[in-house]
């Protein structure tokens, strides 16, 4: 899969609820770490995560990471 834009070049750590959550994958979405829309008419798409339970979450938003959606490092190299 291409990588997408760089959005910012830190993770967001979050406190997520139980859910269905849509990672922008393009780094276009104004609406960072989620998909707002912004991918259309292009190659990327989000990915869909499920998150089972209460827990904190380091979202990708370099979009260069190995390990979508979740933060591996890979905003350090940059």
């Amino acid at each position: 899969m291409p990588k997408g834009k760089v959005a910012e070049k830190s993770p967001l750590m979050m406190e997520m609820q139980p859910g269905t959550y849509y990672w922008c994958a393009c780094g276009k979405s104004q609406n960072q770490p989620f998909c707002d829309g912004s991918h259309k008419g292009s190659e990327f798409s989000p990915k869909e995560v499920k998150i089972p339970e209460v827990q904190t979450v380091f979202w990708c938003r370099c979009k260069q990471t190995d390990n979508p959606p979740f933060c591996d490092g890979s905003h350090k190299k940059l």
